[in-house]
This record gives structure tokens, C-alpha cells and sequence, in this order.
């Protein structure tokens, strides 16, 4: 008897889809959870406080010049707008590059550190606590809530009072640059009539002697005429 399945015009069996392995699905998790965790991460830049760098680039204050340099590298690679949908992605970039260019300038992180400073104080006085305690010590631990929660608290709080007063300043100089303006202008329209006039009454010149001199003959005219006396 021959064999069915050798016999001419009979069908192969066809072969099943291949199911994806463990290491396939592994990878497509692994994409979507980085895509997930970009996300989150972009999510948590914009709602950052944007007077505090240290929030925005999510970073201890007392992190060094090269570990700033390299969570802002570390940061702007996972959520550069190339690698995620997410719509706000360059925003949440600019604020990263904002940031850096803050921390890394010595003369904006000596006056944010100093606000940041004072903050600190006032939060250790709160708690009758040394303003020299150190951050690891075991006293701060036991605060509720944490210390570093109420240190950004405080310091948000802080940095807004000066951010008004910054603005408040030059709004200040602006108004006071414009009254200054405002007073150099009239100057130089005080010059400009004051050119005028001289310019007009050199050219009305000839004509003003000619209507003295036209007064003057008259009055010699009327002096010369006798008065007749009656009687």
C-alpha cells in the first residue's frame, strides 16, 4: 500500500505561526515600560517647581559641578523629544537645559544655595534643632514629614518671596527708567523750540527795525508839530 502522504496532489500539512519566545516578549515589555517611564519622567519635569533647579534636575543640593553635569546628561538623553511621543517632551527639555545653565553659573547657584540656606534654618529652628546639624544625622530621620520634603517646602516658599521682590524691583527701575525718559525728551523739545524761536527772530530781525525805525520818525514828526495857543 502506498504511502498516503507521498501519493501525488496530496496537501502538506501546514506548518504553525511561530509563537514569539520569552526573550521576544521580554523585549517588547522592556520598550514599552522605558516608553512608559519617559513618559512619567517628562510628566514629573513640568510639574517641577520651576524657581528650583535642584527640583527640576531632581538632584541633592549639595551635589558636586560633575554630578550635576552628569544627571543633566543622564536626563536629557532618556527624554529627548527624538526618544518619546510625548507632546511636551521640548518643553520639559528647555527646563533640564534651563536648569543646568543655573547650576553650573557660580553666581546663581551662590544666591539660590544662599535662599536654600536660609530655608534650612528656619525649618531646623522650628524643630528646636542646631542650625549645624549635620544632614545625616539621625535626628532629622524621625521628622514627619521627612526633612528634605519640609527643606523644598520651605525653600519654594522662600524663592517666590524673592522672585517678587526681583520682579517688583524691576518693575520699579522700568518706571523709573521711563520717567527719565520721559524727562530727557521734554529736554530735548525744550532745546528744539527754544532753536525755533532763535531761528524766528532772526528772520522776523529786518522786519522788526523797520517797524521801529517807521515808530521813531513819527515821534520826531509829532514833537517837531507846535500846538497852537489860543487866547
Amino acid at each position: 500500500m502506498s504511502d498516503p502522504a507521498s501519493s501525488s496532489g496530496s496537501k502538506q500539512p501546514s506548518k504553525p505561526a511561530p509563537t514569539p519566545d520569552a526573550t521576544d516578549i521580554e523585549k517588547l515589555l522592556s520598550r514599552e515600560a522605558t516608553a512608559f517611564q519617559r513618559e512619567i519622567e517628562v510628566e514629573r519635569i513640568l510639574k517641577a517647581f520651576k524657581l528650583n533647579p535642584y527640583e527640576i534636575l531632581d538632584i541633592d543640593e549639595r551635589a558636586t559641578p560633575e554630578e550635576i553635569k552628569k544627571k543633566y546628561r543622564q536626563l536629557s538623553l532618556f527624554i529627548h523629544p527624538d526618544k518619546t511621543s510625548h507632546a511636551r517632551a521640548p518643553d520639559a527639555f528647555d527646563l533640564l537645559k534651563k536648569a543646568e545653565s543655573e547650576l553650573t553659573d557660580k553666581t546663581k547657584r551662590e544666591e539660590l544655595d544662599a535662599v536654600i540656606t536660609q530655608a534650612r534654618v528656619v525649618v531646623l529652628k522650628t524643630h528646636n534643632l542646631p542650625t549645624t546639624i549635620a544632614d545625616d544625622d539621625p535626628r532629622l530621620k524621625t521628622l514627619t514629614p521627612p526633612f528634605r520634603e519640609q527643606l523644598r517646602a520651605k525653600s519654594k516658599e522662600f524663592l517666590i518671596d524673592e522672585e517678587v521682590r526681583r520682579r517688583k524691583a524691576v518693575k520699579m527701575n522700568l518706571a523709573n527708567e521711563g520717567l527719565e525718559a520721559r524727562k530727557k525728551e521734554e529736554e530735548v523739545l525744550a532745546r528744539k523750540r527754544k532753536a525755533e524761536e532763535e531761528v524766528q527772530w532772526e528772520e522776523t530781525r529786518d522786519q522788526r527795525v523797520g517797524s521801529w525805525r517807521t515808530f521813531t520818525q513819527s515821534s520826531k514828526k509829532k514833537k517837531k508839530t507846535k500846538v497852537a495857543i489860543l487866547g
